[in-house]
């Protein structure tokens, strides 16, 4: 599950309060999600520069690494340089803090270097890594991190979509009968979901290489900007994945609704449907419910597996949405 920034902050803050801060942080979301303010305002919180400062010069016992050199990589020296700096000893009782923006630029060198200092952080050290593409990076590093997720725009991941799905569900709970036409058809405005998701993401990673080939395109090397294509590329597939995925669960949560309703457990995970699941519940049989359970389990294996898309969809919805 994805988190609003302000909310990770907070799970972040209480962490700190309680002495439970952990030496090591992989904060990932897509281009805008806040994760250059997010890491700003942890490094705020235990180093106490000014959250605007943390990323200028005036910064103290913070170090950060980006990407600089023409490839747009983070290069090995500046791991070095960043290892050094925090061997020295933090002033004033500080916590140093090392800030690694863009982690998956880490050139392998760099990434093996970085390693160590994962393995065996310097005492009284914060280790916070940035990336929108956590996949690109080795899993001996992400092992050592732990994850914080941050949903788009600082918004709860998958809301709106979600949101629509459960119209459609509400809408299939009303329906007096289910055919054959109609689960093809429930099928279809379910896909065309995922293309508006799909066109949203190549949205958003198509302006974010816009905005990098306008910044950087003077001061790279030629192969800089074939290799973003490739990243935004990868990152686009990634986010749609995982919003994919979401959807998926949201059907998870639907059909649990209806189990539980059936079973006269009043919690729910869609309490603004609850009318639509309980009317499913007089419905179906627990086994009925269950059998649907096992096609959304067969569909989430068959997705993970490569299987062509619509056709999983299609042959999912026809077992789930017919009586």
């Amino acid at each position: 599950m994805a988190f609003p920034r302000t909310a990770a902050f907070r799970y972040l803050r209480r962490a700190n309060e309680q002495n439970r801060l952990a030496h090591a942080y992989l904060i990932w979301g897509s281009p805008g999600s806040g994760k250059q303010l997010l890491a700003a305002e942890l490094a705020s919180l235990v180093n106490g520069t000014k959250v605007s400062d943390v990323f200028s010069a005036k910064a103290r016992d913070i170090f950060v690494a980006q990407p600089e050199s023409k490839s747009r990589r983070i290069v090995i020296e500046q791991i070095r340089d960043l290892e050094h700096a925090l061997q020295m000893r933090a002033s004033n009782g500080r916590r140093k803090v090392a800030i690694i923006v863009d982690a998956d630029r880490l050139q392998p060198q760099a990434a093996n270097a970085f390693l160590k200092t994962l393995e065996e952080p310097p005492k009284d050290s914060l280790l916070l890594l940035l990336s929108a593409l956590p996949e690109a990076l080795p899993e001996t590093i992400l092992s050592r991190c732990i994850a914080i997720p941050l949903a788009p725009n600082g918004q709860p991941q998958n809301k709106v979509e979600e949101e629509k799905l459960v119209k459609l569900l509400q809408q299939a709970a009303r329906e007096q009968s289910w055919s054959i036409q109609y689960a093809y058809r429930l099928a279809q405005e379910f896909q065309r979901l995922l293309r508006l998701v799909r066109e949203q993401i190549k949205s958003q990673t198509d302006q974010a290489l816009k905005q990098e080939e306008s910044r950087y395109k003077d001061s790279t090397d030629g192969a800089w900007l074939e290799e973003r294509e490739q990243y935004y590329k990868a990152l686009a597939e990634s986010l749609y994945l995982q919003r994919r995925a979401a959807l998926i669960e949201t059907l998870f949560a639907w059909w649990s609704d209806v189990l539980r309703s059936r079973n006269g457990v009043e919690c729910c995970s869609l309490p603004n449907a609850g009318k639509e699941t309980a009317a499913l519940a007089k419905r179906f049989s627990t086994a009925e419910i269950l059998r649907r359970v096992r096609c959304l389990e067969e569909l989430r294996y068959h997705l993970s597996r490569n299987i062509q898309e619509a056709l999983a969809i299609e042959v999912a919805f026809l077992a789930i949405f017919t009586i």
